[in-house]
């Protein structure tokens, strides 16, 4: 009798332990998982993490402009899903992008604008099940609605008050980045009456204050950094008077080297992420692959910030890492464990096509689940290219990649159905939403 019970205690052991055990190959009942998944993914509201919101005339959509340079696969013009998307969103009543096509599209995307007005885009959104999303732009337009469109500044600028002689001349691109740098310095500086750069470091500290809270009070929800295209992610800690006298030997004249402009920058760049801290301010900075054929992936490696996101004197800010490090967002993902450091998947979605977006979505899942966000990094590329159907690829993407990494996961026995579509509404929406409350919804 008790040999009878031990081994019924045994058999019932196992089977619980066989139940709850994850295995590494989905079930028969992936592909019904996956389906009933999607369609209740197709149903949560999301929130927009990073995206450039504008038409392709605009010159604020962005902070600077993209050079010449080779653009992956999918980001072509020949990419046959830009026609779903144009039909999906503009009724395209054609099955090919030729030239006298191209021109319906975009006679019938400026027809909309005049008829809609300030509702075009929140219409886009609409279409898209998007409830806000964030307008990372140079300044914010009259034709977005800002209860929709949420808007990041760019903060770069600050970095470069010097000659930027030597800076514009290592290559082509940053004859292209450098001049738009000073120029949103110039409009920063217009907006707070400064009429030339002040004299001291603490005078031109003020003055950045300053900026940054009048846009927090223009509703402004982030600063966002671009850093990465104009120099290194490798930031040095120089002291204030380091800095000091930086300023005041070039803020008069002269070319500065490149060592002396990397004191300031450093200086600077730690000044900024702190004031975000001080100000609930959050920082977004871009940390993956660029355009441009001279950007350079070694020295923008996500990792080389590590030192500053694990820094116990900026615990207060809260650090938004636009694009996830892409492509190596498998390492990036682990500087989630901080507390106050997020990732954004945006740019992965429209560059990965779905199967490669799953494979690395899930993995962010099987990480920090509540650390990650969606972004569709939408982008007005051209009058027929614009963000409408880059919004569009962005969430075709992410909710069938979406669906398709939780089905995994269920079928493999890594979490409830219950739970992966908890952790959907969380990546699409409620973990960005948290980062600013009262701000957002």
């Amino acid at each position: 009798m008790f040999s009878r019970t031990l081994t019924l205690i045994l058999i019932a052991c196992t089977s619980t332990f066989s139940f709850s055990q994850s295995h590494p190959y989905p079930g028969p009942d992936l592909q019904d998982t996956y389906q009933r998944l999607l369609t209740e993914i197709n149903k949560i509201p999301a929130f927009d993490h990073h995206a450039h919101p504008g038409f392709f005339d605009d010159p604020d959509v962005d902070a600077m402009a993209a050079p010449p340079g080779a653009a992956p696969l999918r980001e072509r013009d020949s990419n046959p899903e830009l026609i779903a998307a144009a039909k999906a969103l503009f009724n395209y009543p054609y099955d090919d992008l030729s030239p006298e096509h191209a021109k319906w599209l975009a006679a019938q995307k400026r027809g909309l604008k005049q008829q809609q007005g300030t509702a075009y885009w929140s219409n886009i959104l609409d279409k898209l099940n998007i409830e806000q999303g964030v307008a990372n732009r140079a300044m914010m337009a009259d034709y977005l609605d800002p209860a929709r469109f949420k808007w990041v500044f760019f903060a770069d600028s600050f970095m470069w008050p010097f000659n930027n002689l030597q800076q514009t001349n290592r290559n082509p691109d940053e004859k292209v980045y450098i001049p738009l740098q000073e120029k949103m310095l110039h409009r920063w500086m217009q907006q707070e009456n400064v009429t030339k750069a002040p004299a001291t470091l603490d005078a031109y500290l003020q003055f950045v204050t300053r900026t940054l809270e009048d846009n927090q009070k223009k509703g402004a929800i982030a600063e966002k950094f671009e850093v990465a295209y104009f120099r290194p992610l490798t930031f040095s800690d120089p002291s204030k008077q380091q800095a000091e006298a930086v300023y005041k030997k070039y803020i008069v004249g002269g070319v500065p080297t490149e060592a002396d402009y990397r004191v300031f920058q450093d200086y600077l760049f730690r000044y900024l992420i702190r004031e975000g801290g001080r100000l609930h301010l959050p920082v977004h900075i871009h940390s993956a692959v660029g355009i441009g054929d001279y950007f350079n992936i070694s020295e923008s490696n996500i990792m080389k910030l590590e030192n500053i996101l694990r820094d116990p004197r900026y615990s207060d800010t809260i650090f938004v890492m636009i694009h996830g490090g892409y492509p190596l967002e498998r390492e990036a993902i682990w500087l989630a464990s901080v507390h106050n450091v997020y990732m954004d998947s945006s740019l992965m979605e429209v560059v990965m096509y779905p199967a490669a977006f799953k494979d690395s979505l899930k993995q962010w899942l099987e990480t920090f689940p509540d650390k990650i966000t969606f972004g569709t990094d939408a982008f007005p590329y051209n009058e027929t290219l614009g963000a409408e159907e880059s919004y569009w690829l962005g969430v075709q993407t992410v909710r069938t990649g979406l669906a398709g990494a939780l089905a995994e996961m269920v079928s493999s026995g890594e979490v409830t159905e219950a739970k992966a579509l908890e952790m959907a509404h969380a990546y699409l929406h409620d973990t960005a939403v948290s980062l600013y409350p009262g701000k957002v919804q």
